[in-house]
């Protein structure tokens, strides 16, 4: 590790891996056990993330021949010849091993669906199965034909788990989220109605609670609603994009409604909605990007904001100050971004989100052909001659 040399790191490991091999052959065990051990000694080691890097590239290489192997190691003629007994126990052994996988977890106060689905998913045999099946054959204790069928029997196990996991997922009921504690959103009447209490909703509520306004509040996530309620929020649960939902918390009856939802989709689909239903209603959105707001603004809404355009313009400021320059000329600045990103803003309405480049301000030297920043007093001029040929201008004007 001082030498800071990926090569030294990676021989090391190397050289961990061998050795400890290497000593289990010579004490009688596997040599595959020792490289095993020696892998969860260095998986606890403090250089575990930097040896993770430097295995990467060879990671997939021996993957890929690891299970080139174990499909050679298939002797189809024996798995034909013994196709009931390998079918029995290939069943038996998923079976046994996915029952006793279940009862650990439910010890362990895992939910049934998350005992089921570790069960079906290490219901295989693993891969450490061939190496004893060989050392066994190796040292006599079991016949060829009977490693051939093992293994066969380990090989088909993981070809069916993936199978097995597919077929869980269509026969087992999703989770529904548990509505304990929580309030549905019906017969809502606040002034004003916020949908989406994320890290977005939770700031732009602020101002409107301080003010004394009548805000009401609904979210679809409800680890998100119970989590507000301990910070003295009564947020209710709904799908703002259901139309049933918006009618029920009242957007109707609301002075404004504030989308305040991360999802862009979502955003579009809820200011349709409001404006299709409620056309005289106040409706401000936050817009994910540059895109989501052109799609705001075509879907109606009154006012939208990119959640990150202030607080990038603020960040650009303070970086001006801090490297010296005067606030006021930093204010100048900030305002003339805001203009230009206007102007860019109006032309990608009309002709696309790819238009309006001209009104970037590049770092490779490229001239702005317009620019957008006004003169802050007339011109004069600097002599006699010039004034008279500017005062001759003007009376001819």
């Amino acid at each position: 590790a001082e030498a800071r040399a990926r090569e030294v790191m990676t021989a090391a490991a190397l050289l961990v891996v061998l050795g400890s091999a290497l000593a289990m052959q010579l004490s009688g065990l596997s040599m595959a056990m020792g490289a095993f051990l020696a892998g969860v000694l260095l998986s606890e080691s403090t250089f575990r993330h930097q040896l993770e890097a430097d295995i990467e590239p060879f990671r997939g290489i021996l993957l890929g021949l690891f299970f080139l192997a174990v499909g050679m190691s298939l002797d189809l003629g024996v798995v034909a010849q013994n196709w009931r007994l390998v079918a029995i126990y290939v069943v038996a052994y998923m079976i046994m091993k996915a029952l006793g996988i279940y009862i650990v977890a439910r010890m362990l106060r895992s939910s049934h669906r998350e005992a089921l689905e570790r069960a079906v998913f290490m219901a295989q045999g693993g891969e450490f199965a061939f190496v004893l099946y060989s050392s066994a054959a190796a040292v006599g204790i079991i016949d060829s034909r009977a490693n051939a069928t093992l293994t066969a029997i380990v090989i088909i196990s993981m070809v069916l788990t993936p199978l097995a996991i597919v077929a869980l997922r269509y026969l087992t009921p999703r989770d529904e989220q548990s509505l304990e504690g929580v309030d549905i959103a019906d017969g809502l009447s606040g002034s004003v109605l916020i949908i989406g209490f994320g890290r977005f909703g939770q700031i732009a509520s602020q101002p409107l609670l301080l003010r004394g306004l009548d805000v009401s509040i609904i979210d679809n996530e409800v680890e998100m609603i119970q989590a507000a309620a301990d910070f003295g929020f009564k947020v209710y649960y709904g799908d703002g994009t259901r139309l049933d939902i918006l009618h029920a918390a009242g957007a109707g009856r609301a002075r404004a409604v504030l989308i305040c939802v991360d999802k862009p989709d979502a955003a579009v689909r809820i200011a349709q909605l409001i404006k299709s239903e409620f056309p005289l209603v106040t409706v401000m959105a936050r817009a994910f990007d540059r895109g989501t707001a052109l799609q705001l603004i075509r879907a109606g809404v009154d006012y939208q904001l990119r959640e990150t355009f202030e607080s990038a313009l603020v960040f650009g400021g303070s970086a001006l100050e801090a490297l010296g320059a005067d606030p006021e000329e930093v204010a100048e600045v900030i305002e003339d971004v805001r203009r230009r990103d206007e102007a860019r803003f109006e032309t990608q309405l009309a002709e696309g989100v790819r238009a309006g480049q001209r009104f970037l301000k590049g770092n490779i030297g490229t001239p702005i052909p317009t620019p957008l920043t006004q003169p802050r007093r007339a011109g004069r001029a600097l002599n006699e001659e010039t004034a008279g040929v500017l005062n001759k201008a003007e009376s001819k004007s």
